[in-house]
């Protein structure tokens, strides 16, 4: 029960104070995409703060975090790394997968930021619009941040990393990071989000120009290390 009450009370609070800070992002927009990103961490700050005060969940991160562009791939079982991850990488531009782009005002916003949208079902076309984006967001100094395994999954599950990964790591060319993260255990895509610790796990980094199933081997063997 005291769960579910901290749940709804964060959702009230987050929600309710998340809506006028997204749809003043067009005033932001009028001073460039960095203003957009200074935004959008203010936002994120806001939602560690009222994860941490209102559901009592905590963050650990283990690992080193290397200086430098980046190209990061990370462990996806919750809401919770999407928004957290852009504060704590620096404003990362982000793969997001086309459904969140077409949220009404959000999707507009996210765009903004220099989201990089993809389509799950994405054809050889599709795949070099992703790569010209983020080779586009390369070229600003922004890292890239993708969830290579393409959708959320339950804490356990392994799936194999989406094709998508291979291409970008060939086309970008940077050293990439592999993350770990265990939010599933304490924020569940369903029921009441939980108290307790979501660890980030910086893994070795991954020199670029390795072939495809040695890179996705390695990834994925990293982004999963907190399950054991």
């Amino acid at each position: 029960m005291i769960a579910w009450i901290r749940t709804i009370v964060f959702m009230i609070v987050f929600y309710g104070i998340s809506a006028p800070i997204v749809m003043t992002v067009p005033i932001s927009a009028l001073f460039g995409s960095r203003a957009v990103i200074v935004h959008s961490t203010v936002w994120t700050r806001f939602h560690r703060w009222a994860a941490r005060w209102i559901l009592g969940i905590r963050i650990r991160v283990e690992g080193t975090r290397p200086t430098g562009q980046a190209f990061y791939a990370c462990k996806h079982q919750a809401m919770f790394e999407t928004l957290e991850l852009q504060a704590m990488l620096d404003g990362p531009a982000m793969v997001l997968k086309r459904e969140l782009a077409q949220i009404p005002f959000w999707g507009w916003a996210a765009r903004r930021y220099g989201a990089i949208v993809v389509d799950r079902e994405a054809s050889a076309k599709a795949m070099r619009g992703i790569i010209r984006e983020a080779t586009a967001a390369k070229a600003t100094g922004r890292s890239i941040l993708i969830f290579p395994e393409g959708t959320r999954v339950l804490p356990g599950d392994h799936p194999p990393l989406k094709p998508g990964f291979a291409g970008l790591y060939r086309a970008l060319g940077l050293p990439t990071v592999p993350i770990a993260c265990d939010s599933g255990l304490v924020w569940p895509r369903k029921g009441p989000k939980r108290p307790g610790v979501i660890t980030f796990r910086f893994g070795e980094v991954i020199p670029p120009g390795l072939n495809r199933e040695e890179a996705e081997t390695r990834v994925h063997a990293a982004m999963n290390a907190l399950d054991g």
